[in-house]
């Protein structure tokens, strides 16, 4: 797939002729100018002999990247040629979709990275944070009701983001490259623009109606128009910046002072809040798995747990699924009946593990899974019987995430999923940074029992609390075989990311698709609420005469506009198959 260009008029966002007065704006617009290109310059001549240690020995053809667009694409190939790793190309990337992807690429949101790295696997969560002012009633009124849209929309939707010292984090550990020569091209492309495509404005103007006029949004936005040349110079600015001055500059620096100002008085967010975030290097949960070895998100991610109690329990059910078709009625039903017993468990048991003892090992150990399994049967009645956690009651995401996979020649891999959650976030732009703020609190339980924007409640070990990460779906991948990455796969997609991961693994392992028609294969989503509700795509509807079975089985169909995106590398010996979803507008690029 590729995405298409389009000559047009040259738009600038609001920061370029709105908010800067003209005779400031410009020597500030000239200074970013000059120094990006000293840091181009940089980046054009670095080669690989800039590499932190001597390289190895290339394992496979050709390094390879599948990503949200082309523009993110580009930004690896350059890191490649200069003689960059899978991190330092992951970061590139981030970066970039921060410009050119800007209602879900972000440096005000947080997100997940599962890195192979040298052989071995490792996992960084640099998930957002609750502000230390956050309390678990702070979006009930004083009815004890929760108020509709304020988890949402504006500045106390705000959690403490965690991009800027993920990828800071993830490059000093791994990297290859200087940092200066990683954000280079994201510097260029918010200075210089790039040329916005029609999906970016159709999204662009749902978001401003959703926001309502209740937000800056439109002030920096609305010029984000078909056809365009986009130009950022207040985000080049803050980019600038963290190429000059390291990673914290965000937390410690200028950046930080902007998104305090623009908290004050509105939001919860704080200096101090800022300070004291950090980026967590965690174990991976990793499991066994039709012979391979499964890399995935620990928690606070529900979605590596998920994945893998879903892949288990169809391995135990071989017997029923013998001779179903895929995607045909009882196929679905029997999936159904596992996704319940998976979402009942991920109510009660995941969250933040720096809050809870979450019992990773019992919820995807052998044997319970075969327990959970054995209630499963075709003739079962959607909805007969309450599915309750599996455990007992012992205690220890419409949405706007993109995701992104990237292999390097020598066997190095990065699955990468980060978001805003809605889509533009929370709608809120820091002044004079240019970038859009999450709306993470959503993730969190606002009250027992009432569900967010993707339908899913979550226990106690939810709710919120200062300084807490909300509980995710997102679930950045690495299948292993016999110690080498065999695939690379994740998504966007809320409480359907794990089941659209799960679908599309079992459509290349279970059915021996190839990887494009395994993307390009219908999806369904079913999850404990609203019971007995099976969601379908408008890329593959459900209709007809397996609707109408489907509905005789006890079902309720409901369409819903999924924004899955799946971005995928198959290696196959020594050969690189990136693939992007057909439902996005992403590349898969092999890059010798």
């Amino acid at each position: 797939m590729h995405v298409e260009t389009h000559a047009g008029a040259h738009v600038r966002s609001r920061s370029a002729h709105h908010r800067l007065p003209a005779a400031r704006g410009w020597a500030r617009v000239a200074a970013t100018l000059a120094l990006t290109g000293m840091l181009l310059a940089s980046f054009v001549a670095s080669p690989a002999a800039n590499a932190k240690t001597p390289q190895p020995k290339p394992m496979l053809d050709a390094s390879a990247v599948a990503v949200p667009d082309r523009y993110a694409a580009d930004a690896a190939q350059q890191i490649f040629a200069a003689g960059g790793n899978a991190v330092d190309a992951a970061v590139a990337v981030s970066f970039t979709l921060a410009v050119t992807y800007p209602d879900a690429g972000n440096i005000g949101g947080g997100g997940f990275m599962t890195v192979y790295m040298d052989g071995k696997p490792y996992f960084l969560d640099y998930r957002e944070k609750a502000p230390q002012s956050a309390t678990r009633d702070m979006y009930l009124d004083d009815k004890g009701n929760v108020i509709k849209g304020m988890s949402l929309v504006g500045h106390r939707a705000v959690a403490v983001p965690g991009t800027v010292e993920g990828m800071w984090e993830a490059q000093k550990r791994f990297g290859k490259l200087k940092w200066k020569q990683v954000l280079a091209p994201a510097i260029k492309y918010a200075t210089d623009g790039f040329t916005v495509q029609p999906w970016l404005q159709q999204r662009r103007e749902f978001a401003s109606k959703n926001f309502g006029g209740k937000t800056n949004f439109d002030a920096y936005f609305s010029n984000l128009k078909a056809g365009a040349m986009f130009r950022q110079p207040e985000l080049a600015q803050t980019l600038t910046r963290i190429a000059s001055d390291g990673g914290r500059e965000f937390y410690e620096g200028q950046t930080a002072d902007l998104i305090a100002q623009q908290m004050y008085g509105h939001g919860l967010i704080t200096k101090t809040d800022l300070l004291q975030y950090k980026a967590v290097w965690r174990e991976p949960v990793t499991a066994s798995w039709n012979g391979y070895q499964i890399v995935t998100a620990p928690p606070p991610s529900s979605g590596g747990v998920g994945l893998i109690q879903l892949l288990k329990m169809k391995a135990d059910l071989k017997p029923q699924f013998d001779g179903v078709a895929l995607n045909s009625e009882p196929y679905i039903h029997l999936i159904a009946q596992m996704e319940d017993r998976v979402f009942a468990d991920r109510q009660q048991y995941l969250g933040d593990p720096d809050s809870y003892r979450v019992p990773v090992d019992k919820l995807i150990d052998d044997a319970y899974l075969a327990k959970r399994a054995e209630g499963i049967t075709p003739d079962e009645v959607p909805g007969a019987a309450p599915v309750k956690p599996g455990l007992g009651d012992s205690m220890p995401e419409k949405a706007q995430t993109t995701h992104f996979s990237v292999v390097d020649k020598w066997g190095n891999a990065v699955s990468n999923t980060y978001t805003l959650n809605g889509p533009f976030g929370s709608g809120v732009v820091v002044d004079g940074g240019g970038f859009v703020l999450n709306d993470e609190m959503d993730d969190f339980e606002a009250k027992a029992g009432v569900q967010n924007q993707f339908g899913v409640t979550s226990g106690d070990v939810n709710t919120i609390a200062p300084g807490r990460r909300p509980l995710s779906s997102m679930t950045p991948t690495i299948l292993l075989k016999d110690g080498k990455v065999s695939l690379v796969i994740g998504t966007p997609g809320g409480s359907r990311i794990f089941t659209s991961i799960f679908q599309v693994m079992t459509n290349l392992y279970d059915f021996n698709m190839p990887p494009a028609d395994a993307l390009s294969a219908m999806r369904f989503h079913h999850q404990l609420l609203p019971q007995k509700t099976i969601y379908w795509e408008p890329y593959r509807p459900i209709d007809g005469e397996l609707a109408d079975q489907l509905k005789a089985r006890g079902y309720t169909l409901e369409g819903q506009l999924f924004n899955g995106d799946v971005q995928m590398i198959r290696i196959d010996g020594t050969a690189p198959q990136p693939a992007a979803d057909p439902r996005g507008v992403g590349v898969g690029r092999v890059i010798q």
